[in-house]
């Protein structure tokens, strides 16, 4: 049955969902790596489809920017449409100063600056971590391919433009690796609901730097992370 923002059929949407922040994106990988992709929802232009890659049935969906917009639809998926497996394939910005444009991060925790958490654990701090099996399957599907990443912590900041620039040597200091907007948001989810989240990024800028990918190597490392993302849950048996 249909939800206020995705008009998908029972049925429509895959045990895992890939979860892009741009629809646009979720169309991409759509045409790109899964074989007979089908459109199930475009509310709001939000694009969902669900499709084949190596025989495994797998959806992708976008999430929108922000931690309000990825909650939305992560609850829905799985309340709604009975997801078990939701994994955020995005870009980051780099802090710590080890780490390279290009690289891939795989979120092994969120920290942030939102209080949706807190809001859900009743003002305790709450640790918004990824799942272990699809953290140990994302690693081990780098290691056959012999792509290196970075496991770590990320912070997921409710302002792209924040005012306070002192917070990323605060981060730096706590081996915080890298920005984006939605992690902590979806692991506090996939908690409350009993599902499964991870979020693995590519690196399209570092913030201390001041460095950025050029559009032609964005979408060669946004490649990479793709089929490291498809390929682990291969792995999930």
């Amino acid at each position: 049955m249909a939800t206020p923002h995705i008009s998908a059929a029972p049925g429509d949407f895959a045990e895992t969902v890939l979860m892009p922040g741009d629809p646009l994106r979720a169309k991409f990988i759509a045409e790109n790596f899964l074989t007979d992709a089908k459109c199930v929802t475009e509310v709001r232009n939000m694009f969902g489809y669900t499709g084949t890659y190596k025989d495994r049935r797998i959806s992708v969906m976008g999430s929108g920017m922000g931690i309000p917009s990825m909650s939305i639809y992560a609850k829905e998926l799985i309340t709604d449409y009975d997801v078990k497996k939701i994994i955020r394939v995005g870009s980051c910005g780099a802090v710590d100063d080890s780490i390279k444009l290009q690289d891939i991060i795989i979120g092994m925790g969120a920290s942030t600056d939102s209080k949706v958490n807190r809001i859900r654990f009743n003002d305790y701090d709450f640790a918004a971590i990824a799942d272990y099996q699809l953290l140990a399957n994302a690693v081990t599907a780098a290691k056959q391919k012999q792509l290196p990443v970075r496991v770590g912590n990320v912070f997921s900041s409710d302002l792209f433009y924040t005012p306070d620039q002192q917070l990323f040597e605060l981060m730096a200091k706590y081996r915080v690796l890298a920005v984006e907007m939605e992690a902590a948001g979806l692991y506090g989810v996939a908690a409350e609901y009993g599902a499964q989240a991870l979020a693995i990024f590519t690196v399209s800028d570092h913030i201390t730097r001041n460095e950025k990918l050029s559009a032609e190597a964005r979408q060669t490392s946004f490649k990479q992370m793709i089929e490291l993302a498809l390929d682990s849950v291969l792995l999930d048996k």
